[in-house]
């Protein structure tokens, strides 16, 4: 399993996939024309990383805006990440944001809610 690394543009986020280190870093603007064309790679790789997932896999999101249809993808992301806990590995999840952006700290909480995996939400310092 190889990992990936995408360079971010002004309407997609950096995306680094470590199947080794069992690592999962998504960061920026996730703005993308058709989100679910753009994170197709991400959840391929998760579908292959899910068969033998490291046993400790930390998960970093820092995202300073995305769209609704991201939105949908992030959830779809992790889900499979839910799914990989569920199944006996360690999941943890961070999830940064600016001190003074309320609406990504509800967004983080709200995610937090919804999904059953070790889940921290972390202003930026």
């Amino acid at each position: 399993m190889e990992k990936i690394k995408i360079e971010p543009t002004n309407k997609t986020p950096r995306i680094e996939l470590d199947p080794e280190a069992g690592l999962l870093k998504i960061e920026g603007r996730s703005i993308p024309e058709n989100s679910f064309e753009f994170y197709k790679p991400v959840m391929a790789w998760l579908d292959e990383y899910a068969k033998s997932p490291n046993a400790s896999t930390l998960c970093t999101f820092k995202f300073e805006y995305f769209n609704t249809s991201s939105s949908k993808c992030i959830l779809d992301i992790f889900r499979k990440l839910e799914q990989i806990h569920q199944n006996g590995s360690s999941v943890v999840i961070s999830w940064y944001y600016d001190e003074d952006d309320e609406d990504m700290q509800e967004t983080g909480e709200d995610y937090k809610s919804i999904i059953k995996v070790p889940f921290k939400v972390i202003p930026n310092s």
